[in-house]
């Protein structure tokens, strides 16, 4: 097992952790507002590791088009998904979502 390998590995593993306790929190959290929070999380600490584990793998195995497309990707993550979750949670606010007591 290479050095690689074992980065991709922990990647892998960081992506699938985050994305386990969003679920968790999505399924947990007692209002809109903090389940949003858990969804967005979810999207981002979730799928950037992922990502960046795919771009690594790609490179690391000569096929640039898969490492190219996943590092774009991520740049798209990156700017989509604040930006989503604000206007999800501005949504929620207009139309007076509750909140938990």
């Amino acid at each position: 097992m290479s050095v690689l390998e074992i980065i991709i590995y922990i990647l892998l593993a960081i992506g699938i952790f985050f994305i386990f306790a969003g679920v968790i929190g999505v399924i947990r959290m007692p209002d809109t507002f903090c389940r949003l929070q858990s969804s967005t999380n979810i999207a981002t600490m979730g799928a950037m590791p992922i990502a960046l584990a795919c771009s690594i793998y790609g490179f690391g195995n000569n096929n640039t088009s898969l490492g190219v497309k996943a590092l774009v990707m991520l740049v798209f993550l990156l700017i989509s998904n604040p930006v989503a979750a604000h206007a999800m949670v501005r949504a929620a606010y207009k139309i007076k979502a509750e909140l938990c007591e």
